[in-house]
């Protein structure tokens, strides 16, 4: 008996900005309402997740951006202390309930276009994000290794190709980076060096250096700088400038290249 294709579902999320900051989260919001009704910082942590230091970070960056005091500190007491909403906060929570309740009814209308909608409706989120970096790539977590401070992340991308980037410990807490989550990676051109491929072999490389291959696009001269993009596979492209200490004469369109970067260049982010 053949399977039966289960019912397609879209998730995504209402948030809060203030100009071009995006402080208020499904989570910061499920923080604020389990401040409410915990009656301090680190219950609510332990709510919803999240470490003492990344809530208190996350109420710090809503208390400075929402235009007004959502959460007050309070000390001494029988209690030791803790934490309440505002008057403002109250009423914002509620509001977000109701509306995250309405635009999920919402989302559930635009399932009944079938997988193009989701499929169309991804595509528009992602073209809606402005960026001065030149190279943007989407791609699912597979791995995170933490560390005391700093935390590797590998993002998959299409064609089997990945990245390694370099973030804090707490930034990965403040993100919610999981494995299995998809992300958004952000990288400047300039801090990307193309280059003739290692002869002879590859070493291996430094702990943090992302190493790609590919064949050169397109190539660019202005004088001082040659911006080189090198096509990694069909949907895969990366765009930097030719090492200065490497031979010039074998970088030209249709010749294979090596684009060598940094983890500690690439940025990212989410989209929730």
């Amino acid at each position: 008996m053949p399977n039966t294709p289960l019912p397609l579902e879209l998730s995504t999320t209402l948030s809060l900005r203030s100009g071009d900051q995006n402080w208020g989260t499904e989570r910061r919001m499920a923080l604020l309402a389990a401040i409410g009704t915990e009656g301090s910082i680190s219950a609510a942590a332990r709510k919803v997740g999240l470490s003492y230091k990344a809530a208190w970070d996350a109420v710090d960056m809503m208390n400075g951006l929402a235009g007004g005091l959502l959460v007050e500190r309070v000390t001494g007491g029988k209690r030791g202390g803790g934490a309440h909403l505002t008057e403002r906060a109250r009423e914002l929570v509620a509001w977000y309930q109701a509306a995250q309740a309405e635009h999920q009814r919402f989302m559930q209308a635009l399932a009944r276009f079938g997988p193009d909608g989701t499929r169309h409706l991804d595509l528009l989120h992602s073209m809606a994000l402005q960026t001065s970096a030149r190279n943007r790539y989407e791609g699912v977590i597979g791995a995170v290794h933490s560390g005391r401070i700093n935390d590797r992340i590998r993002l998959d991308l299409d064609e089997g190709v990945c990245l390694t980037a370099t973030l804090t410990h707490a930034s990965t807490e403040r993100l919610g980076l999981a494995t299995g989550r998809r992300a958004l990676a952000f990288l400047k051109a300039q801090a990307v060096r193309i280059r003739p491929p290692a002869s002879g072999g590859v070493a291996t490389d430094p702990e943090g250096l992302n190493r790609w291959t590919g064949r050169i696009g397109h190539r660019a001269d202005d004088g001082t700088l040659t911006e080189i993009s090198l096509d990694i596979g069909p949907r895969v492209r990366i765009t930097g400038l030719a090492d200065p200490d490497a031979p010039g004469g074998g970088l030209v369109p249709g010749a294979p290249a090596e684009a060598c970067f940094q983890a500690t260049d690439v940025l990212i982010g989410t989209m929730d």
